[in-house]
Order: structure tokens, then C-alpha cells, then sequence
């Protein structure tokens, strides 16, 4: 991949050539709904492919050779992701994703209590701390829609053991600071929890400079695989396991089981091997061409899409201008669904609905909102074929 002339001084790549390597977004679609669920590279297709078909054998059991380069393969892919994100790989278990990631660590949290949550968390990270017998308070969101880490600080207590933050908004894109919600969570002795999967396609991630204790995230929206994510954990170690099965076994007995050590101890049964190395594949993929590229790209879109949204009486837009890669609004008059639905007839695809953050909207005072989410393939075409089809949504409503 190219790099392009600099727009406004931003490090930019060659867009149109990575586009080419979508074959999800061929024949010119303007997919605006990667915030849902990215498309995927050509070499991370491959790489699933391979994994499953000419590589396959399973991992951690064979003492055959196809057996052990498949675990060596697995436990590489694990490198990559832990290093991806500036973690020890010892610290970072597979998981199906963020929402399973969440409710581990609010099942298996031995000590239950309070827990912090905000006004703008998707509901993965709100119903597994109520399921696990949490108490939940809420933070309020500062006017431009970030989480008030002010509030957060006047209403913590001692009560409180976990505190749970996204740390970019998936419906207003919003960006959490996160040393300062640490900082926030520690001076009482809560730990805190971060909610990455929007942040990990589109920021510079450090997990252990940023205080937090866990950090999770998803990997279909990091430009890999469904059903493969990661859970990074300081002290994994201190948590039982969650579930039971094959692999994360010291010794079994009728009498009594022992436990492998973290991570393994929170991977039972077979893992996603395919996944996994499809996941490590989207990692190097984005690593190539440069997070700090991919942001500075998608901050151009954003800053161009709420500039021509700002310009219509017509529409109400949320979050703040600095969104991470994420613009949701709404058109007086016309509800989501439907400019959905005539965008679609134009071959535009965004997200119409609550987004999984029905606290969110109420506290909108909306019953939904339309948002389009970049990705590092979107182009300044797909924010003009969206202005054209809010057009000819205006015309069809008057």
C-alpha cells in the first residue's frame, strides 16, 4: 500500500488501493456501518481459509507435526494481539467477544458490589453486571456527549469495586480519558474495566500505560473474524475460572479439580483457532498500514460529514465535532429506519436504530438515530453519496 499526498496535513495511504482488497465492498457499495461489524482484507480471508482448510489440526493436544504448528501458529496470533495493543501475551485470553469478555469478569469477580457505569454504554456493558447481581450506578455525559469523568469523580465510593467505561462512544464516538477514569477508579479501590471495541480499529491503544485493569474488545470489528476477541486482564490470575471444560485443567478428579494457570484457565474446550489467526491477521493488516494513519483518515471524514450536516436545518446532530470515526443524527420528521431504508435504495448502508444503548436515547430524547462509522477503507465518495441520498430523503418527505 501507497501512501497518498497529505490532506490538511494528515498522514494519509492510498485509499482507493485498499479498497481493492475489501471484495465486501466491490461495485462501488458505500458502506457506512463498520462500526456495526467492519468488512474484511483479502488476507484476512486467506488467512481463514488456510486455517481451516490446508493448516488445520487442533492446538494444545496433537503430538503430531501439523498439530504442533497449528499451536504454535495460535499461540503466535495470541503475540501479535497482546503486542497490538501493548500488552504481555500471558495476560490476554480469548474470548467470543466483548460481551463475553464482560461477563467473565462480572461472574467471576469473586468480590461483588458497585459497580460505575455511564450513561452511554451499549448494553453489553450494562445487563452482564446486572445479571451477575451487580449494583449499578450511573454517571452522567457532559453536553457534547463524554462520559463526565467530573461526576464520576464527586459520586464514587468506597462502595464501589469496578467502574466500566467505554472508551469510544459506538453511537456518538465520544473518547474516553482513560488514565484519568484509572485514576478516578483507584482512589477508591474499584478496578476499571474498558470497553475497546470501538476504539481498538481506530486509536493507538496502550493498555498498560492507561491504567486500566481489564480492557476487551471485539475482533469483526477490528477488520477480523466473528466469534474471536480478547479479553486483557493486569491480574487475570487473581479471577477463578468462569467456565469448565477441556483444556483450561491442571488435574481432574471426581474428588477435585485444579485449574491451569491464566490465560488458558478462561479458555475451556476447543478454541476458535481459526478465528484467532484470522484476528491476527486483521491486526497486522491495520498494523501496515499505521493506526495513527487509519485516525487521522477517518477524522477527515468525520470533520467533512458534520460540516455538511451542520449545514441543514433539517437535521440534529450528536456527539462531539472530535468524534473517533462516528456521526449519528436525525432528520425532523423522518425516523431513522426510513432513512435507512431510502439510503439503501441509493447503495448506502449505515445503522438506523437504539445501537444497543437504549439508556443512550433516552437520554437523547430520541428513539433512535441514524449513524454512519467509517472504516479505513471509506473515502470522501461514500460522505457524498450519503449527502445525496439525505437529499433525495428530504425530497421524498418534504
Amino acid at each position: 500500500m501507497t501512501a497518498s499526498t497529505p490532506l490538511s496535513g494528515a498522514p494519509l495511504y492510498d485509499v482507493n488501493a485498499v479498497r481493492a482488497e475489501f471484495p465486501g465492498i466491490a461495485g462501488g457499495w458505500h458502506y457506512l456501518d463498520t462500526g456495526a461489524t467492519a468488512q474484511k482484507p483479502q488476507a484476512v480471508i486467506d488467512a481463514t481459509v488456510n486455517a481451516m482448510g490446508r493448516d488445520y489440526a487442533t492446538v494444545h493436544r496433537g503430538v503430531y507435526a501439523r498439530s504442533a504448528d497449528m499451536t504454535l501458529a495460535y499461540e503466535q496470533a495470541r503475540r501479535t494481539i497482546a503486542a497490538f495493543i501493548g500488552a504481555k501475551e500471558d495476560d490476554i485470553a480469548f474470548v467470543r467477544g466483548a460481551t463475553e469478555a464482560i461477563n467473565l469478569v462480572a461472574y467471576a469477580t469473586p468480590q461483588k458490589g458497585r459497580v460505575l457505569l455511564s450513561q452511554l454504554e451499549h448494553h453489553s456493558n450494562i445487563v452482564p453486571w446486572q445479571l451477575a447481581g451487580w449494583q449499578v450506578d450511573v454517571c452522567p455525559l457532559t453536553p457534547d456527549g463524554a462520559i463526565d469523568l467530573d461526576a464520576a469523580e464527586a459520586m464514587i465510593t468506597p462502595d464501589h469495586k469496578m467502574v466500566a467505561f467505554a472508551h469510544v462512544s459506538n453511537v456518538l464516538g465520544s473518547v474516553l480519558d482513560v488514565p484519568r477514569a484509572a485514576e478516578i477508579a483507584h482512589k477508591v479501590g474499584a478496578e476499571l474495566l474498558i470497553d475497546g471495541c470501538q476504539a481498538v480499529p481506530r486509536i493507538a491503544v496502550d493498555v498498560d500505560a492507561s491504567g486500566a485493569d481489564y480492557y476487551v474488545f471485539s475482533g469483526h470489528k477490528l477488520y477480523g473474524p466473528t466469534g474471536i476477541g480478547a479479553l486483557w486482564g493486569r491480574k487475570l490470575t487473581k479471577l477463578p475460572p468462569w467456565q469448565g471444560g477441556g483444556s483450561m485443567i491442571d488435574r481432574v478428579t471426581f474428588e477435585k479439580t485444579t485449574y491451569a494457570p491464566a490465560p488458558t484457565r478462561f479458555e475451556a474446550g476447543t478454541p476458535a483457532i481459526i478465528e484467532a489467526l484470522g484476528l491476527a491477521a486483521a491486526v497486522d493488516y491495520v498494523t501496515a498500514i499505521g493506526i495513527d494513519k487509519i485516525h487521522a483518515h477517518e477524522a477527515i471524514l468525520v470533520s467533512q460529514l458534520r460540516e455538511e450536516l451542520a449545514r441543514r436545518n433539517s437535521i440534529t446532530l450528536f456527539g462531539p465535532d472530535n468524534s473517533a470515526g462516528i456521526v449519528s443524527f436525525a432528520m425532523n420528521g423522518v425516523h431513522p429506519h426510513d432513512i435507512g431504508t431510502i439510503l439503501d435504495e441509493s447503495g448506502v448502508a449505515i445503522r438506523a436504530g437504539h445501537h444497543c444503548a437504549q439508556p443512550l436515547m433516552d437520554h437523547l430524547g430520541v428513539p433512535a438515530t441514524a449513524r454512519a462509522s467509517f472504516g479505513l477503507y471509506s473515502n470522501a465518495d461514500d460522505v457524498a453519496a450519503l449527502i445525496e441520498g439525505l437529499n433525495r430523503v428530504e425530497r421524498i418527505f418534504g
